[in-house]
C-alpha cells in the first residue's frame, strides 16, 4: 500500500507500507539516488515472514516531492521523525542503505534513537560521505549529463554480474530523482560528517558491508564498528556496494536473525 504523507507545508514524502497488521516492523531509507524500490528483494521475503516492511522516499527522490531545499541530514532526519509520528511507529528496526544510512545515524542522535529498537547500516556513507575530488565530478556529470553519471553509479555499484535489464532498471530508478536534488545530496555527502554522532547512538547496531564497495570503502565499516557501542559488523565477501541485491538471501536471513 502506497500513500503520502505530509513533512512540511507543501512537501509531501511518499511511504510503501506493506502488511501493516504485522507485529514486527522494519522501516527501510534508501541510499542516493535510488528509491524505496532498490528494496525489492527484501520486500518480496520479509512481509511472508511476518514483518511490516515501511520504505521511504526521501524528499527529492523516488515518487516524493521535490522541493529546492532541504537537503540536509538534519532535514532529512526530521523528516523520517514526522513519518514515524505520523504512522504512530514504536519499537522498529531502522534499516539504511549508503546516504539511508549516514540519515539513520543522523535520526539515531538527533531524536535519541525515537521508537528504534534495533539499527541496521548497509554499505553506509558514514562517518564521511565523498571526497571532494569525487563530489566535483560526480556534480559535473549530474550537472551536464545526469544519464551518464548515473551509468558511471551502476559500474561502480556492484561486484557480482548484473545483467542488461537489471541495469536498465537501477538506471531509470536513479532517474526518478530530481537534477536539483541529485546535486544537493552531492554536496551533503562533500560537506558533511558523522563522526559526532556515532558516540550517541544507544541501540543495537547490525553493520553490513560489501568488502569489494568501490563507493564507500570497507575500512569505514571498521570504523563505525569501533566507534557506535553495542555494534556488529557482518563482512559480505561477494558484494560492493548492494548486498541487499547481490547477497540478498543472506541480507534477509540477517536482519531476521537480528530483529
Amino acid at each position: 500500500m502506497g500513500y503520502f504523507i505530509p513533512v512540511e507545508p507543501g512537501v509531501n514524502l511518499f511511504v510503501e507500507d506493506i502488511n501493516q497488521e504485522a507485529a514486527k516492523t522494519i522501516v527501510f531509507i534508501h541510499g542516493w539516488p535510488l528509491s524505496h524500490k532498490q528494496f525489492e528483494y527484501q520486500f518480496n521475503i520479509l512481509p511472508a515472514l511476518g514483518y511490516r516492511c515501511i520504505g521511504i522516499d526521501w524528499r527529492g527522490f523516488g515518487k516524493s516531492d521535490k522541493p529546492i531545499n532541504g537537503y540536509t541530514y538534519n532535514r532529512l532526519a526530521d523528516d523520517i521523525r514526522m513519518i514515524v509520528s505520523t504512522l504512530q511507529l514504536d519499537n522498529f528496526a531502522l534499516v539504511g542503505h549508503s546516504t539511508g544510512g549516514a540519515i539513520a545515524i543522523r535520526y539515531m542522535s538527533r531524536y535519541s534513537g525515537y521508537g528504534v529498537s534495533k539499527l541496521v547500516l548497509i554499505d553506509a556513507a558514514a562517518p564521511t560521505g565523498f571526497t571532494k575530488e569525487t563530489a566535483k565530478d560526480l556534480l559535473k556529470e549530474t550537472l551536464n549529463d545526469r544519464p551518464k553519471m548515473m551509468q558511471g553509479i551502476i559500474d561502480t555499484f556492484f561486484f557480482q554480474y548484473i545483467t542488461s535489464s537489471f541495469s536498465d532498471w537501477f538506471f531509470q530508478m536513479g532517474l526518478e530523482a530530481a537534477g536539483w536534488s541529485t546535486a544537493a545530496i552531492i554536496k551533503l555527502l562533500r560537506d558533511e560528517k558523522l563522526d559526532a554522532d556515532l558516540p550517541k547512538i544507544n541501540k543495537p547496531t547490525l553493520i553490513i558491508h560489501g568488502i569489494h564497495d568501490k563507493v564507500i570503502p570497507f575500512a569505514q565499516a571498521q570504523e563505525l564498528d569501533q566507534k557506535i557501542r553495542n555494534s556488529q559488523l557482518v563482512p559480505f565477501q561477494y558484494s560492493g556496494h548492494g548486498p541487499f541485491w547481490e547477497e540478498r538471501d543472506k541480507v534477509n536471513q540477517l536482519l531476521t536473525q537480528f530483529i
